[in-house]
């Protein structure tokens, strides 16, 4: 079959992108389904910082590719062998497939799945295949096992969440990724308990993602920093005791002061070092910073070796949000509906496919949070 699709062939190309135009909105062949994989109609997709570090080449990957990988759509075919979904299903991707059969998968840690993590870095499904090609016939990869950017996909069943068709498919997109990474990186990495304090450094789709699950566990205070003023009054309307600008104040002071001695819990949701450090120093004894934004793979993060023994402190890594999609993206829609988590916020608008390079460089430039591409 055919489709529109937004094809990366180059990364690293100049800013502005609605000049160099990366990515090529374009009409690609699709092979359908095999065994374990589904045919999926793409009804919404986000625009992440993760797609912005493949298309400036932060983040490298096998090119060229169908780039997206946060998203929602409706189960329209499958393959042989198929038990996880079936036509007609509301599904949410996971943008890491699970093998569950591996020694992470086995432990109840699939985010870090040996097969999934492979296919991923190869630009195939979790068979090995790929089903996109151009209209030369030329291979085109799939980006992370879901191509978000294309009216439709074909994925493995282990990327598919059946979920509830009630929630809009632009909200529904974002526990692929945001909301799975943001909120599960406080309620199944860090585990915060109630009333323990928490900071947050970064208010992209994550780290407001983050703030919600701290209101979520009953923390107290929270505390949001960032440099773009429309970003820290979204972090004032979750209902955040303070929200801080880190280019008039220094965030890891005004963290030490409103905390009595510095948070119990600090996230990173930058991707940079030199922030990664801050929240580590805005912690306290035995406190535990969490690192969720990716920075560049040659980038390293300085921090006080004695104090990491002296204080006991705590530095680790959180990926996807340590999350088990199947458990997770349905049990935060529940909280969803519940009123808990209001993603909504997080929508600064709603575009066509044909405005991705437009998207991304306003994605570069700070001034929104998540765009979501609506097929029509």
């Amino acid at each position: 079959m055919k489709t529109r699709a937004a094809v990366l062939v180059r990364m690293g190309e100049p800013r502005p992108y609605a000049k160099s135009r990366p990515l090529r909105i374009e009409e690609v062949l699709l092979e359908g389904p095999h065994a374990g994989e589904a045919l999926v109609e793409v009804l919404a997709a986000g625009v992440c910082h993760s797609d912005l570090s493949v298309v400036d080449g932060t983040r490298p990957r096998v090119l060229p590719l169908v780039l997206g990988h946060e998203a929602a759509g409706v189960v329209r075919e499958v393959g042989p062998g198929v038990v996880g979904v079936r036509p007609g299903d509301h599904v949410v991707f996971s943008y890491v497939p699970t093998c569950g059969r591996c020694s992470f998968c086995a432990s109840g840690r699939p985010a870090l799945c040996d097969p999934g993590s492979r296919a991923n870095a190869a630009g195939v499904l979790l068979d090995g295949t790929t089903h996109f090609r151009d209209g030369e016939g030329r291979v085109l990869h799939h980006h992370l096992g879901v191509s978000a950017f294309s009216r439709y996909t074909v994925a493995a069943q282990e990327s598919l969440v059946p979920v509830d068709p009630s929630v809009p498919p632009e909200r529904a997109a974002l526990f692929g990724c945001a909301v799975l990474t943001g909120v599960g990186a406080v309620l199944n990495t860090a585990r915060v308990p109630p009333g323990a304090s928490v900071a947050v450094f970064g208010l992209g789709g994550v780290g407001l993602s983050c703030l919600m699950g701290a209101r979520v566990c009953g923390a107290w205070p929270v505390v949001a920093v960032d440099v773009v003023p429309a970003k820290l009054e979204l972090a004032r309307s979750l209902g955040v005791t303070h929200a801080v600008d880190a280019r008039t104040e220094d965030p890891v002071e005004v963290i030490r002061d409103v905390t009595r001695g510095g948070a119990d819990y600090a996230f990173e949701s930058v991707g940079r070092p030199r922030i990664l450090a801050q929240a580590y120093e805005a912690t306290r004894r035995g406190g535990t910073t969490v690192s969720i934004g990716l920075p560049p793979p040659d980038e390293h993060v300085a921090i006080p070796g004695a104090g990491l023994v002296s204080d006991e402190r705590t530095l680790r890594g959180s990926y996807m949000g340590s999350a088990v999609p199947r458990r997770d993206i349905p049990r935060f829609m529940g909280l969803h509906r519940a009123g808990l988590l209001p993603v909504d916020v997080l929508i600064s608008r709603v575009i066509a496919l044909e405005d991705l390079n437009d998207a991304l460089d306003a994605l570069a430039r700070g001034e929104v949070v998540r765009q979501v591409v609506r097929f029509s």
